[in-house]
């Protein structure tokens, strides 16, 4: 009847953390969605709030803390809470806004451990809403295409694939070089795209992980890796040998080579501008997409239409899984089997 033609609503977004990330691509991003608006933000800094109420039209009733999460749960205007806070701080936001009964949306890594990733999952179990981690590549034209061109074998079967990620990372005082917040640095922040990739270009788990790390900048780098190599080994036989740094510059792609010629991206995950190319010179060019607006609507597009999020929070604890993996053999020396 006349229901049938009502429009779904837009779901409310609560951004939690207004650091660069919220500041110049997801907030600009949720201007864009077709199915959520941002509706409340969670910050420690009172003056930064306010300057967001101004510019996105927020009402006061929907300005919180990082400890008033939990009274969101009276507040209609907010369905999601989007966790943009430091790696570390996510166990204590992302279970705070389910007690709260908003679903989560989390930027990776999930978190700093296993463990850690293990509590949100659980926390956001509990409460019966869902968690899904910010995996934007896994919703942009390009990789899509080249899961597509890998999985139905368009130029034979993958055998080795190289991928790489890094940039130079700026600001000594940043929380990412910070490892109580950052829970480690190149690998943890920009490494973990160079690992999704090998993942859902394969669409198999690395059962074995070797890996090396060096430091050229030891005050910038006290606490976190500089720059790391790996090597990971996939049941099927596929080898993939990956790299990431906070200290390069143009470091970004990734390439698959199969039995009969080769397939990829450069740059492959920048928010924008990508380029991919085939052996076969068959075009890999498709539209360009807001990364963040495509992510965050898939999110919503899961919770209106009642279905799991293709990125749920077990996809987050198995990225993090792995790179703990990468610094155990960083550290020992030796290779580390994943069960």
């Amino acid at each position: 009847g006349a229901l049938a033609q009502t429009p779904k609503k837009k779901l409310g977004v609560a951004l939690c953390g207004l650091g660069g990330l919220s500041t110049n691509q997801i907030a600009p991003a949720l201007q864009k969605t077709a199915n959520c608006q941002l509706t409340a933000v969670v910050s420690g800094d009172r003056q930064k709030a306010k300057q967001w109420q101004t510019k996105y039209n927020i009402p006061d009733r929907n300005v919180y803390s990082y400890d008033t999460i939990e009274k969101m749960a009276d507040n209609p205007d907010i369905d999601i809470v989007y966790v943009v806070t430091p790696n570390a701080l996510h166990m204590d936001n992302a279970p705070a806004a389910a007690k709260a009964g908003k679903h989560v949306f989390c930027e990776k890594p999930l978190e700093i451990s296993v463990e850690r990733c293990q509590r949100m999952i659980d926390a956001c179990k509990k409460a019966e809403v869902q968690l899904g981690v910010a995996d934007c590549c896994q919703f942009e034209p390009h990789h899509l295409e080249c899961i597509r061109i890998a999985r139905q074998k368009e130029l034979g079967t993958i055998k080795v694939i190289e991928s790489a990620f890094g940039f130079p990372i700026g600001d000594p005082d940043q929380w990412r070089l910070k490892k109580d917040l950052s829970g480690g640095g190149a690998l943890m922040d920009v490494g973990i795209y160079v690992l999704q990739a090998t993942r859902y270009l394969t669409g198999e788990e690395p059962v074995l992980i070797a890996a090396t790390e060096t430091k050229t900048d030891r005050k910038k780098f006290a606490e976190v890796d500089e720059t790391m190599a790996w090597t990971a080994t996939f049941p099927s036989g596929v080898i993939a040998y990956c790299s990431t740094s906070f200290n390069t510059f143009g470091m970004g792609s990734y390439r698959a080579h199969t039995e009969r010629g080769w397939f990829g991206l450069n740059p492959a995950f920048n928010y924008g501008g990508l380029k991919g190319a085939r052996s076969d010179g068959k075009p890999l060019q498709l539209p360009q997409v807001d990364q963040f607006a495509t992510e965050i609507d898939a999110f919503a597009r899961s919770i209106l239409d009642n279905k799991p999020t293709t990125v749920p929070g077990e996809e987050g604890l198995q990225d993090v899984k792995i790179l703990m993996a990468i610094y155990e053999s960083a550290r020992t020396g030796k290779a580390v089997k994943i069960a």
